[in-house]
């Protein structure tokens, strides 16, 4: 079958150039029958733009190689749409890409990424908003996303070292970080108290080692919220050490929600971040547009993920 796609490269996402790859799988797709037009962005904004305009002209799929930032570009530019959604990981967390189990792109493994999109199937999604902005994973406030504001954008050179810099960067901000009075209204009830950081996820895993919310499900409606409750660097740590090990959902300090939608308000603004970029600052709103973004999933996905059944390719 032949696919209109568009594949849209960021080439600032990840440690290393990879346009020589990208060209390499364009013409691996090429002999299946799909017809690749590379595009890549120059600026923030341009992969929203180019998906956009890819959906205007009727492209069966959208391709976006680049981060879980630049993802969230394209779904800001696609939802809604009947074009399609995959991902090309040459980004530095790949944090969707684990989730789905999707081969990061390299020299070497062309053929791997080349099959797995080709052997896709179609899983409509949830979309989250946030202050009228689009997520994918996962919107969070607090101490992850004060992490975030202090390290996003990077220079390339600390691509190279991976998640190591966000580890201690995380380390510096927890040890200052106090929490915040914080006022939450999940559907119609109302609670306050404070906040070290709170979540809401659209999918199971949140950064490289936490399996946050093992029941979510990216097509129910549903937003998993978690609010971390306490101050200081010792509720910090306990915070990670329970969520390394799984024992979060057990812990008497952290609340664990299913809502469609959250309201929050804090005593001083604390700051946002969508699928792991910055996105201002609270006071913020929380909600879904249910099944409206039409998702490529890897064959060897979870099918945890998904309650409904898969559409053809």
């Amino acid at each position: 079958m032949t696919h209109q796609t568009t594949l849209i490269y960021n080439p600032t996402a990840g440690p290393w150039d990879m346009a020589r790859p990208l060209k390499r799988l364009s013409s691996y797709l090429a002999r299946s029958g799909w017809q690749i037009e590379l595009v890549q962005t120059e600026q923030q904004g341009d992969a929203a733009a180019h998906a956009r305009e890819a959906a205007r002209r009727g492209a069966d799929c959208v391709l976006i190689a680049g981060g879980d930032g630049t993802i969230n570009e394209a779904v800001n530019g696609l939802c809604e749409t009947p074009t399609m959604l995959g991902i090309v990981p040459v980004g530095t967390g790949n944090i969707l890409a684990h989730q789905l189990h999707m081969p990061i792109l390299s020299s070497v493994m062309i053929k791997e990424v080349g099959d797995a999109l080709l052997k896709s199937r179609v899983q409509r999604v949830d979309v989250g908003v946030t202050n009228g902005r689009r997520f994918l994973c996962w919107a969070g406030l607090g101490l992850d996303a004060e992490i975030t504001a202090q390290m996003e954008p990077r220079p390339r050179h600390l691509k190279h070292f991976r998640t190591l810099p966000y580890i201690i960067t995380g380390f510096t901000v927890a040890s200052e970080y106090r929490g915040v009075r914080t006022r939450f209204v999940i559907e119609d009830r109302t609670f306050r108290t404070r906040t070290l950081l709170a979540v809401a996820t659209n999918i199971q895993l949140y950064a490289s080692f936490f399996q946050i919310a093992p029941q979510a499900r990216m097509d129910d409606g549903l937003l998993d919220i978690f609010v971390f409750r306490g101050m200081g660097f010792a509720y910090a740590l306990r915070a990670l050490v329970q969520s390394l090990l799984g024992r979060h959902l057990n812990d008497p300090h952290v609340m664990h929600a299913l809502a469609g939608r959250m309201e929050v308000q804090t005593a001083t603004p604390v700051a946002v971040h969508l699928d792991g970029d910055p996105f201002g600052s609270t006071p913020a709103s929380f909600s879904l547009q249910p099944l409206s973004l039409r998702l490529l999933v890897p064959p060897n996905a979870p099918k945890s993920l998904f309650n409904r059944p898969p559409e053809d390719l």
